[in-house]
Protein backbone atom coordinates (compact mmCIF):
# COMPACT_ATOMS: atom_id res chain seq x y z
CA UNK A 1 0.00 0.00 0.00
CA UNK A 2 1.35 3.23 -1.24
CA UNK A 3 0.66 6.97 0.79
CA UNK A 4 0.89 10.21 0.38
CA UNK A 5 -0.53 13.03 1.63
CA UNK A 6 -1.42 16.85 0.28
CA UNK A 7 -3.43 19.75 2.14
CA UNK A 8 -7.02 18.94 -0.22
CA UNK A 9 -7.95 15.38 -1.89
CA UNK A 10 -10.79 16.47 -3.89
CA UNK A 11 -12.74 13.35 -4.78
CA UNK A 12 -14.09 13.53 -8.76
CA UNK A 13 -12.86 15.36 -11.22
CA UNK A 14 -15.99 16.41 -13.27
CA UNK A 15 -17.85 19.44 -13.27
CA UNK A 16 -18.03 20.67 -9.37
CA UNK A 17 -13.87 18.94 -8.91
CA UNK A 18 -12.29 20.72 -11.71
CA UNK A 19 -13.38 24.26 -10.57
CA UNK A 20 -12.48 23.77 -6.97
CA UNK A 21 -9.12 22.19 -7.80
CA UNK A 22 -7.95 24.94 -10.12
CA UNK A 23 -8.98 27.44 -7.45
CA UNK A 24 -7.19 25.61 -4.61
CA UNK A 25 -3.85 25.85 -7.07
CA UNK A 26 -3.98 28.67 -8.00
CA UNK A 27 -4.37 30.00 -4.58
CA UNK A 28 -1.08 28.16 -3.41
CA UNK A 29 -2.52 25.07 -2.09
CA UNK A 30 -1.29 21.04 -3.16
CA UNK A 31 -4.15 19.29 -3.91
CA UNK A 32 -4.64 15.26 -5.21
CA UNK A 33 -7.68 14.96 -7.65
CA UNK A 34 -8.82 11.07 -7.62
CA UNK A 35 -10.85 10.21 -10.49
CA UNK A 36 -12.60 6.86 -10.98
CA UNK A 37 -12.15 7.13 -14.87
CA UNK A 38 -9.49 7.41 -17.44
CA UNK A 39 -7.99 10.24 -18.73
CA UNK A 40 -9.85 12.35 -21.54
CA UNK A 41 -7.86 11.01 -24.51
CA UNK A 42 -11.32 9.39 -26.45
CA UNK A 43 -11.60 11.77 -29.12
CA UNK A 44 -15.34 11.88 -29.29
CA UNK A 45 -15.04 13.40 -25.99
CA UNK A 46 -13.62 16.70 -27.39
CA UNK A 47 -16.26 16.50 -30.45
CA UNK A 48 -19.13 18.33 -30.24
CA UNK A 49 -20.98 15.66 -32.15
CA UNK A 50 -19.31 12.74 -30.43
CA UNK A 51 -21.74 12.25 -27.24
CA UNK A 52 -23.54 9.90 -28.54
CA UNK A 53 -20.65 7.66 -29.05
CA UNK A 54 -19.82 8.01 -25.57
CA UNK A 55 -22.88 6.86 -24.12
CA UNK A 56 -22.72 3.39 -22.97
CA UNK A 57 -18.73 3.28 -23.58
CA UNK A 58 -15.67 2.70 -21.22
CA UNK A 59 -16.17 7.00 -20.39
CA UNK A 60 -19.39 6.29 -18.93
CA UNK A 61 -20.66 4.75 -15.66
CA UNK A 62 -23.64 3.37 -17.37
CA UNK A 63 -25.83 3.23 -14.51
CA UNK A 64 -29.03 1.48 -14.46
CA UNK A 65 -31.91 1.97 -12.22
CA UNK A 66 -33.67 -0.37 -10.04
CA UNK A 67 -37.16 -1.38 -11.53
CA UNK A 68 -39.37 1.83 -11.78
CA UNK A 69 -42.81 0.59 -10.01
CA UNK A 70 -44.52 3.69 -11.67
CA UNK A 71 -43.17 2.70 -15.09
CA UNK A 72 -44.15 -0.88 -15.45
CA UNK A 73 -41.33 -2.17 -13.91
CA UNK A 74 -39.14 -0.36 -16.42
CA UNK A 75 -35.32 0.12 -15.85
CA UNK A 76 -33.98 3.29 -16.98
CA UNK A 77 -30.60 3.71 -18.09
CA UNK A 78 -28.63 7.03 -17.15
CA UNK A 79 -25.49 8.14 -18.63
CA UNK A 80 -22.95 9.26 -16.15
CA UNK A 81 -19.28 10.55 -16.58
CA UNK A 82 -16.47 8.39 -15.51
CA UNK A 83 -13.72 9.71 -16.80
CA UNK A 84 -11.49 13.37 -17.18
CA UNK A 85 -14.24 16.11 -16.83
CA UNK A 86 -17.50 13.61 -15.46
CA UNK A 87 -20.36 14.23 -17.17
CA UNK A 88 -19.61 17.70 -18.26
CA UNK A 89 -17.36 15.37 -20.76
CA UNK A 90 -20.15 13.30 -21.82
CA UNK A 91 -23.22 15.76 -22.02
CA UNK A 92 -24.68 17.76 -24.73
CA UNK A 93 -22.44 21.32 -23.89
CA UNK A 94 -25.48 23.28 -22.79
CA UNK A 95 -24.75 26.36 -21.25
CA UNK A 96 -27.93 26.92 -18.84
CA UNK A 97 -28.01 28.30 -14.88
CA UNK A 98 -32.02 28.27 -14.35
CA UNK A 99 -34.11 30.49 -13.11
CA UNK A 100 -33.52 33.57 -10.35
CA UNK A 101 -36.26 31.77 -8.14
CA UNK A 102 -34.49 28.28 -8.11
CA UNK A 103 -31.97 29.44 -5.83
CA UNK A 104 -33.88 31.96 -3.76
CA UNK A 105 -35.96 28.86 -3.23
CA UNK A 106 -32.68 27.14 -1.39
CA UNK A 107 -31.85 29.94 0.31
CA UNK A 108 -35.43 30.16 1.70
CA UNK A 109 -35.31 25.68 2.34
CA UNK A 110 -32.13 26.32 4.72
CA UNK A 111 -29.28 27.32 2.67
CA UNK A 112 -28.56 30.15 3.43
CA UNK A 113 -25.94 31.99 1.10
CA UNK A 114 -27.07 30.75 -2.08
CA UNK A 115 -29.50 33.02 -3.14
CA UNK A 116 -29.58 34.20 -6.86
CA UNK A 117 -28.12 37.06 -6.20
CA UNK A 118 -25.18 35.65 -3.88
CA UNK A 119 -24.54 32.68 -6.67
CA UNK A 120 -24.80 34.99 -9.95
CA UNK A 121 -20.98 36.36 -9.68
CA UNK A 122 -20.13 32.55 -9.41
CA UNK A 123 -21.15 31.77 -11.78
CA UNK A 124 -19.61 35.08 -13.81
CA UNK A 125 -16.75 34.39 -12.06
CA UNK A 126 -16.48 31.09 -14.58
CA UNK A 127 -17.05 32.35 -17.48
CA UNK A 128 -15.06 33.82 -20.52
CA UNK A 129 -18.29 34.51 -22.55
CA UNK A 130 -18.37 35.33 -26.15
CA UNK A 131 -20.26 38.17 -26.36
CA UNK A 132 -18.23 40.10 -23.06
CA UNK A 133 -18.72 40.76 -19.70
CA UNK A 134 -22.02 42.24 -18.46
CA UNK A 135 -24.66 42.36 -15.64
CA UNK A 136 -25.14 38.58 -16.33
CA UNK A 137 -22.14 37.53 -18.13
CA UNK A 138 -18.41 36.58 -17.62
CA UNK A 139 -15.50 37.45 -19.64
CA UNK A 140 -11.85 36.04 -18.57
CA UNK A 141 -12.51 33.37 -16.69
CA UNK A 142 -11.48 28.94 -17.41
CA UNK A 143 -14.78 28.23 -19.03
CA UNK A 144 -15.55 29.46 -22.27
CA UNK A 145 -19.13 29.77 -23.40
CA UNK A 146 -19.98 30.53 -27.38
CA UNK A 147 -23.05 30.92 -29.22
CA UNK A 148 -23.76 28.45 -32.15
CA UNK A 149 -22.86 30.54 -35.06
CA UNK A 150 -25.28 31.83 -37.55
CA UNK A 151 -23.57 30.14 -40.52
CA UNK A 152 -23.17 26.49 -38.65
CA UNK A 153 -27.17 26.61 -37.50
CA UNK A 154 -28.64 22.74 -38.22
CA UNK A 155 -31.79 23.62 -40.30
CA UNK A 156 -33.77 21.42 -38.08
CA UNK A 157 -32.82 23.70 -34.98
CA UNK A 158 -33.81 26.72 -37.05
CA UNK A 159 -37.22 25.18 -37.81
CA UNK A 160 -37.85 24.48 -34.37
CA UNK A 161 -37.23 27.79 -32.91
CA UNK A 162 -39.18 29.44 -35.84
CA UNK A 163 -42.10 26.31 -35.17
CA UNK A 164 -42.22 27.29 -31.76
CA UNK A 165 -42.90 31.15 -32.72
CA UNK A 166 -45.58 30.38 -34.96
CA UNK A 167 -46.83 28.30 -32.24
CA UNK A 168 -47.10 31.64 -29.79
CA UNK A 169 -43.65 31.56 -28.05
CA UNK A 170 -42.13 34.04 -28.30
CA UNK A 171 -38.12 34.17 -29.27
CA UNK A 172 -35.41 34.90 -27.01
CA UNK A 173 -31.66 35.30 -28.01
CA UNK A 174 -30.23 34.14 -24.42
CA UNK A 175 -31.78 32.30 -21.77
CA UNK A 176 -29.51 33.13 -18.62
CA UNK A 177 -30.94 36.61 -18.04
CA UNK A 178 -33.85 37.70 -16.74
CA UNK A 179 -36.23 35.37 -17.54
CA UNK A 180 -36.56 31.20 -19.37
CA UNK A 181 -39.07 31.87 -21.36
CA UNK A 182 -39.41 31.78 -24.70
CA UNK A 183 -38.11 29.29 -28.02
CA UNK A 184 -34.05 29.85 -28.99
CA UNK A 185 -30.38 28.66 -29.82
CA UNK A 186 -28.28 27.72 -26.46
CA UNK A 187 -25.11 29.19 -25.77
CA UNK A 188 -23.00 25.89 -25.26
CA UNK A 189 -19.40 25.25 -23.65
CA UNK A 190 -17.15 25.05 -26.11
CA UNK A 191 -13.74 26.37 -27.33
CA UNK A 192 -13.22 26.80 -31.24
CA UNK A 193 -15.56 23.80 -32.09
CA UNK A 194 -14.33 21.43 -29.41
CA UNK A 195 -16.17 20.72 -26.05
CA UNK A 196 -14.94 22.48 -22.86
CA UNK A 197 -15.31 20.44 -20.49
CA UNK A 198 -14.96 21.13 -17.03
CA UNK A 199 -11.67 19.28 -17.06
CA UNK A 200 -10.51 21.27 -19.90
CA UNK A 201 -11.48 24.68 -19.00
CA UNK A 202 -10.05 24.40 -15.23
CA UNK A 203 -7.57 22.06 -14.77
CA UNK A 204 -5.95 20.85 -18.14
CA UNK A 205 -4.12 24.62 -18.61
CA UNK A 206 -2.53 23.78 -14.74
CA UNK A 207 -1.16 20.22 -15.43
CA UNK A 208 2.25 21.12 -14.91
CA UNK A 209 2.19 22.74 -11.75
CA UNK A 210 3.79 20.72 -8.81
CA UNK A 211 0.88 21.53 -6.55
CA UNK A 212 -1.06 18.93 -8.32
CA UNK A 213 -1.37 15.23 -8.43
CA UNK A 214 -3.58 13.32 -10.76
CA UNK A 215 -4.81 10.03 -9.90
CA UNK A 216 -6.88 8.44 -12.27
CA UNK A 217 -8.52 4.92 -13.01
CA UNK A 218 -8.89 4.87 -9.09
CA UNK A 219 -12.03 3.80 -7.29
CA UNK A 220 -12.81 5.25 -4.07
CA UNK A 221 -13.72 2.97 -1.09
CA UNK A 222 -14.25 5.45 1.27
CA UNK A 223 -13.13 8.29 3.03
CA UNK A 224 -10.82 7.45 6.35
CA UNK A 225 -12.20 9.54 9.55
CA UNK A 226 -9.85 9.46 12.76
CA UNK A 227 -11.54 10.65 15.91
CA UNK A 228 -14.41 12.49 14.36
CA UNK A 229 -11.97 14.00 11.45
CA UNK A 230 -11.59 12.91 7.76
CA UNK A 231 -7.70 12.98 7.36
CA UNK A 232 -7.85 10.87 3.93
CA UNK A 233 -8.83 8.84 1.14
CA UNK A 234 -8.67 5.34 0.57
CA UNK A 235 -8.64 4.47 -3.11
CA UNK A 236 -7.82 1.31 -5.06
CA UNK A 237 -5.75 1.33 -8.56
CA UNK A 238 -5.74 -2.38 -10.51
CA UNK A 239 -6.48 -4.04 -7.21
CA UNK A 240 -3.49 -2.65 -5.38
CA UNK A 241 -4.68 -0.26 -2.03
CA UNK A 242 -3.63 3.46 -1.95
CA UNK A 243 -4.28 5.84 0.90
CA UNK A 244 -4.36 9.68 0.06
CA UNK A 245 -3.79 12.02 3.43
CA UNK A 246 -5.48 15.68 3.38
CA UNK A 247 -3.96 17.50 5.60
CA UNK A 248 -6.47 19.97 5.23
CA UNK A 249 -9.97 18.52 4.22
CA UNK A 250 -11.48 15.85 2.04
CA UNK A 251 -13.91 17.42 -0.69
CA UNK A 252 -15.93 14.74 -2.28
CA UNK A 253 -17.54 15.93 -5.86
CA UNK A 254 -18.22 12.34 -6.95
CA UNK A 255 -21.67 13.34 -8.40
CA UNK A 256 -25.49 12.56 -7.37
CA UNK A 257 -24.86 9.12 -7.64
CA UNK A 258 -21.48 8.89 -6.99
CA UNK A 259 -20.98 10.94 -3.74
CA UNK A 260 -23.78 9.68 -1.25
CA UNK A 261 -22.41 6.13 -1.94
CA UNK A 262 -18.82 6.98 -0.64
CA UNK A 263 -20.36 8.56 2.00
CA UNK A 264 -22.11 5.39 2.90
CA UNK A 265 -19.65 3.15 2.61
CA UNK A 266 -17.30 5.59 4.75
CA UNK A 267 -20.17 4.73 7.58
CA UNK A 268 -21.84 8.10 7.02
CA UNK A 269 -25.54 7.93 6.25
CA UNK A 270 -28.22 6.36 7.60
CA UNK A 271 -27.56 4.24 10.49
CA UNK A 272 -30.07 1.35 9.60
CA UNK A 273 -28.60 0.70 6.40
CA UNK A 274 -25.10 0.80 7.14
CA UNK A 275 -26.22 -1.88 9.97
CA UNK A 276 -28.10 -3.86 7.61
CA UNK A 277 -24.88 -3.61 5.53
CA UNK A 278 -22.42 -4.58 8.29
CA UNK A 279 -20.73 -1.42 8.00
CA UNK A 280 -19.34 0.30 10.90
CA UNK A 281 -21.16 3.76 11.74
CA UNK A 282 -19.41 7.01 12.13
CA UNK A 283 -21.52 9.17 11.77
CA UNK A 284 -25.96 8.87 11.58
CA UNK A 285 -27.17 11.07 9.05
CA UNK A 286 -30.13 9.94 7.54
CA UNK A 287 -30.74 12.65 4.41
CA UNK A 288 -27.72 10.87 2.89
CA UNK A 289 -28.87 8.91 -0.18
CA UNK A 290 -32.44 10.76 -0.10
CA UNK A 291 -33.97 13.50 -2.15
CA UNK A 292 -32.47 11.90 -5.49
CA UNK A 293 -35.15 13.17 -8.56
CA UNK A 294 -33.95 14.50 -11.97
CA UNK A 295 -35.06 16.12 -14.73
CA UNK A 296 -37.48 13.38 -17.53
CA UNK A 297 -37.52 13.37 -21.14
CA UNK A 298 -40.03 12.23 -23.78
CA UNK A 299 -39.02 11.79 -27.48
CA UNK A 300 -41.29 12.81 -30.30
CA UNK A 301 -39.66 11.25 -32.98
CA UNK A 302 -40.74 12.25 -36.75
CA UNK A 303 -39.35 10.45 -39.82
CA UNK A 304 -38.00 12.81 -42.23
CA UNK A 305 -38.64 13.70 -46.34
CA UNK A 306 -35.15 13.49 -46.90
CA UNK A 307 -31.96 12.35 -45.08
CA UNK A 308 -30.89 15.19 -42.11
CA UNK A 309 -28.04 17.56 -42.94
CA UNK A 310 -24.91 15.98 -41.37
CA UNK A 311 -24.10 17.49 -37.49
CA UNK A 312 -22.05 20.48 -37.42
CA UNK A 313 -22.15 21.97 -33.88
CA UNK A 314 -23.59 19.71 -30.58
CA UNK A 315 -27.12 18.00 -32.08
CA UNK A 316 -28.50 19.95 -28.99
CA UNK A 317 -29.02 23.60 -30.66
CA UNK A 318 -32.78 24.79 -29.89
CA UNK A 319 -34.95 24.44 -26.90
CA UNK A 320 -37.84 26.04 -25.47
CA UNK A 321 -39.33 27.17 -22.21
CA UNK A 322 -43.11 26.92 -21.53
CA UNK A 323 -45.52 25.88 -18.45
CA UNK A 324 -47.43 23.08 -17.85
CA UNK A 325 -51.37 23.53 -16.30
CA UNK A 326 -49.81 21.86 -13.10
CA UNK A 327 -47.07 24.89 -13.33
CA UNK A 328 -46.46 26.44 -9.38
CA UNK A 329 -44.33 29.68 -9.14
CA UNK A 330 -42.57 32.25 -10.95
CA UNK A 331 -40.78 29.80 -13.42
CA UNK A 332 -41.41 27.68 -16.26
CA UNK A 333 -41.64 23.68 -16.16
CA UNK A 334 -41.53 22.88 -19.20
CA UNK A 335 -37.92 22.88 -21.34
CA UNK A 336 -38.68 20.78 -24.33
CA UNK A 337 -35.54 20.09 -26.73
CA UNK A 338 -34.70 19.97 -30.49
CA UNK A 339 -32.42 17.01 -30.99
CA UNK A 340 -31.46 17.07 -34.73
CA UNK A 341 -31.25 12.78 -35.08
CA UNK A 342 -34.08 10.53 -33.56
CA UNK A 343 -32.91 9.89 -29.94
CA UNK A 344 -35.97 7.22 -28.65
CA UNK A 345 -35.44 7.91 -24.33
CA UNK A 346 -36.31 4.66 -24.37
CA UNK A 347 -34.04 3.15 -26.66
CA UNK A 348 -36.65 1.28 -29.06
CA UNK A 349 -37.55 1.76 -32.22
CA UNK A 350 -36.47 4.96 -34.90
CA UNK A 351 -36.94 6.09 -37.78
CA UNK A 352 -34.40 5.92 -40.45
CA UNK A 353 -33.87 9.25 -40.79
CA UNK A 354 -35.65 12.19 -38.60
CA UNK A 355 -34.72 14.16 -35.67
CA UNK A 356 -36.29 14.27 -32.54
CA UNK A 357 -38.77 16.99 -30.16
CA UNK A 358 -38.32 15.90 -26.84
CA UNK A 359 -40.73 17.00 -24.03
CA UNK A 360 -38.92 17.64 -21.08
CA UNK A 361 -39.61 18.90 -17.50
CA UNK A 362 -37.99 20.37 -15.18
CA UNK A 363 -39.22 20.53 -11.81
CA UNK A 364 -40.30 17.48 -10.70
CA UNK A 365 -42.03 16.55 -7.51
CA UNK A 366 -41.40 13.06 -7.53
CA UNK A 367 -38.20 11.88 -5.28
CA UNK A 368 -36.47 8.64 -5.10
CA UNK A 369 -32.97 7.06 -3.00
CA UNK A 370 -29.53 5.66 -3.48
CA UNK A 371 -29.11 3.03 -1.35
CA UNK A 372 -25.92 0.63 -1.30
CA UNK A 373 -26.38 -3.02 -2.58
CA UNK A 374 -22.96 -3.96 -0.93
CA UNK A 375 -20.29 -2.08 0.87
CA UNK A 376 -17.72 -4.01 -1.74
CA UNK A 377 -17.20 -0.41 -4.21
CA UNK A 378 -17.53 -2.68 -7.34
CA UNK A 379 -20.77 -3.34 -6.88
CA UNK A 380 -23.40 -0.82 -7.86
CA UNK A 381 -25.20 1.24 -5.98
CA UNK A 382 -29.07 0.72 -5.80
CA UNK A 383 -30.72 3.91 -7.66
CA UNK A 384 -34.28 4.19 -7.75
CA UNK A 385 -35.69 7.26 -8.76
CA UNK A 386 -39.27 6.54 -8.32
CA UNK A 387 -40.41 8.40 -11.66
CA UNK A 388 -44.07 9.36 -11.65
CA UNK A 389 -44.48 8.31 -8.18
CA UNK A 390 -46.23 11.78 -8.40
CA UNK A 391 -49.17 12.37 -10.21
CA UNK A 392 -48.09 16.38 -11.41
CA UNK A 393 -44.91 15.27 -13.05
CA UNK A 394 -47.64 13.10 -15.60
CA UNK A 395 -49.60 15.80 -15.68
CA UNK A 396 -46.89 18.25 -16.38
CA UNK A 397 -45.25 15.75 -19.31
CA UNK A 398 -48.12 14.85 -21.22
CA UNK A 399 -48.56 18.50 -21.55
CA UNK A 400 -44.97 18.89 -22.63
CA UNK A 401 -45.86 16.25 -25.57
CA UNK A 402 -49.02 17.89 -26.64
CA UNK A 403 -46.45 21.09 -26.50
CA UNK A 404 -43.94 19.86 -28.87
CA UNK A 405 -46.82 18.18 -30.99
CA UNK A 406 -48.63 21.14 -31.55
CA UNK A 407 -44.60 22.84 -32.66
CA UNK A 408 -43.90 19.65 -34.84
CA UNK A 409 -46.96 20.26 -36.89
CA UNK A 410 -46.41 23.94 -37.77
CA UNK A 411 -45.44 24.92 -41.25
CA UNK A 412 -41.96 25.51 -40.56
CA UNK A 413 -41.27 21.71 -40.42
CA UNK A 414 -43.30 21.68 -43.55
CA UNK A 415 -40.32 21.33 -45.84
CA UNK A 416 -38.83 18.79 -43.38
CA UNK A 417 -41.34 16.53 -41.63
CA UNK A 418 -42.71 13.51 -43.25
CA UNK A 419 -44.47 11.73 -40.41
CA UNK A 420 -44.89 11.53 -36.59
CA UNK A 421 -42.71 8.61 -35.81
CA UNK A 422 -43.63 7.75 -32.44
CA UNK A 423 -46.29 8.00 -30.52
CA UNK A 424 -47.78 8.66 -33.80
CA UNK A 425 -51.60 9.66 -35.37
CA UNK A 426 -53.20 7.01 -33.49
CA UNK A 427 -52.10 8.36 -29.99
CA UNK A 428 -54.43 11.50 -29.13
CA UNK A 429 -55.96 11.43 -26.29
CA UNK A 430 -54.20 12.06 -22.53
CA UNK A 431 -55.25 8.47 -21.57
CA UNK A 432 -53.35 7.15 -24.13
CA UNK A 433 -50.66 10.15 -24.09
CA UNK A 434 -49.87 8.87 -20.27
CA UNK A 435 -49.10 5.72 -21.33
CA UNK A 436 -46.94 6.58 -23.79
CA UNK A 437 -45.22 8.86 -21.11
CA UNK A 438 -44.75 6.00 -18.76
CA UNK A 439 -43.37 3.47 -21.51
CA UNK A 440 -40.86 5.73 -23.06
CA UNK A 441 -39.65 8.58 -20.19
CA UNK A 442 -35.92 8.95 -20.08
CA UNK A 443 -33.52 10.71 -18.54
CA UNK A 444 -32.42 14.33 -19.19
CA UNK A 445 -29.08 13.56 -17.45
CA UNK A 446 -29.81 15.86 -14.45
CA UNK A 447 -29.58 13.86 -11.30
CA UNK A 448 -29.38 15.98 -8.12
CA UNK A 449 -30.12 15.95 -4.11
CA UNK A 450 -28.86 13.53 -2.77
CA UNK A 451 -27.01 15.23 -0.39
CA UNK A 452 -28.20 17.66 -0.04
CA UNK A 453 -27.79 20.98 1.80
CA UNK A 454 -29.75 22.73 4.25
CA UNK A 455 -30.47 23.25 8.52
CA UNK A 456 -32.59 20.80 9.15
CA UNK A 457 -32.27 16.78 10.40
CA UNK A 458 -32.46 15.44 6.35
CA UNK A 459 -29.69 18.02 5.68
CA UNK A 460 -26.76 15.84 4.36
CA UNK A 461 -24.35 19.15 4.69
CA UNK A 462 -24.70 22.91 5.99
CA UNK A 463 -24.66 25.54 3.46
CA UNK A 464 -21.00 25.58 3.43
CA UNK A 465 -21.00 22.21 2.46
CA UNK A 466 -19.67 20.44 5.29
CA UNK A 467 -20.68 17.21 6.28
CA UNK A 468 -22.70 16.71 9.10
CA UNK A 469 -21.02 15.22 12.18
CA UNK A 470 -17.53 14.70 10.55
CA UNK A 471 -15.02 17.47 10.25
CA UNK A 472 -12.92 18.07 7.70
CA UNK A 473 -15.09 16.78 5.04
CA UNK A 474 -17.26 19.05 2.23
CA UNK A 475 -19.60 17.33 -0.44
CA UNK A 476 -19.75 20.00 -3.28
CA UNK A 477 -21.15 18.59 -6.20
CA UNK A 478 -24.99 18.17 -8.27
CA UNK A 479 -25.88 16.35 -5.16
CA UNK A 480 -26.10 19.16 -2.75
CA UNK A 481 -28.51 20.46 -4.50
CA UNK A 482 -32.00 20.74 -2.32
CA UNK A 483 -33.52 21.32 -5.86
CA UNK A 484 -32.98 20.66 -9.40
CA UNK A 485 -32.79 24.54 -11.05
CA UNK A 486 -34.83 24.49 -14.29
CA UNK A 487 -32.04 24.05 -16.33
CA UNK A 488 -29.48 21.92 -17.05
CA UNK A 489 -27.11 21.31 -14.55
CA UNK A 490 -23.48 21.81 -15.99
CA UNK A 491 -23.21 25.49 -15.68
CA UNK A 492 -24.77 25.26 -11.52
CA UNK A 493 -22.49 22.16 -10.53
CA UNK A 494 -19.30 24.40 -11.54
CA UNK A 495 -21.08 27.18 -9.85
CA UNK A 496 -21.10 25.17 -6.74
CA UNK A 497 -17.85 24.25 -7.02
CA UNK A 498 -16.89 27.67 -7.32
CA UNK A 499 -18.00 28.73 -4.35
CA UNK A 500 -17.08 25.65 -2.66
CA UNK A 501 -13.28 26.54 -3.42
CA UNK A 502 -13.89 29.89 -1.26
CA UNK A 503 -15.32 28.88 1.75
CA UNK A 504 -12.31 26.08 1.50
CA UNK A 505 -10.10 28.62 1.85
CA UNK A 506 -12.19 30.93 3.99
CA UNK A 507 -11.73 28.06 6.09
CA UNK A 508 -7.97 27.92 5.16
CA UNK A 509 -7.68 31.72 6.33
CA UNK A 510 -7.68 32.83 3.24
CA UNK A 511 -11.23 34.59 3.81
CA UNK A 512 -9.72 37.60 2.99
CA UNK A 513 -8.12 36.61 -0.37
CA UNK A 514 -10.65 35.00 -1.49
CA UNK A 515 -13.33 38.01 -1.13
CA UNK A 516 -10.56 40.18 -3.05
CA UNK A 517 -10.67 37.40 -5.90
CA UNK A 518 -14.07 37.56 -6.19
CA UNK A 519 -14.46 41.15 -6.04
CA UNK A 520 -11.90 41.29 -8.89
CA UNK A 521 -13.35 38.83 -11.05
CA UNK A 522 -16.90 40.19 -10.84
CA UNK A 523 -16.01 43.94 -11.49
Amino acid sequence: MSERSDEYVVIGAGSAGSAIARRLVDAGHSVHVVEAGPVDVDPDVHSPQGWPALLMSPNDWAVMTTPQQHLGGRVLYWPRGRVLGGSSSLNGMIYMRGDRSDYDTWEASGAVGWSWDEVLPYFRRSEDHVDGADAFHGEGGPLRVERIPDELRHPVAAAFVDAAVEAGIERTDDFNRERLDGAGFNHTTTRDGRRASAWQAFVAPILGSPLLTVTTDALVSRVLVEDGRAVGVEYVVDGVTHVARATAEVVVSAGAIGSPAILLRSGIGPAAHLGDLGITVVADVPGVGENLHDHLLVSVLYSSKEPVAAPRWNLLESQLYARSSVCEGPAPDLQPLCIHVPYPTDGGAAPEQGYTLAAGIVRPHSRGTIRLASADPTVAPLVDPNVFADERDVEAMVDAIELVRRVGAQDAFAELRDAEFAPGPDVTSRDDLRAFARATVGTYHHQVGTCRMGGDDLAVVDPELRVRGVAGLRVADASVMPMVPSANTNAPSIMIGEKASDLLLAAAGAGADAEARLASATA
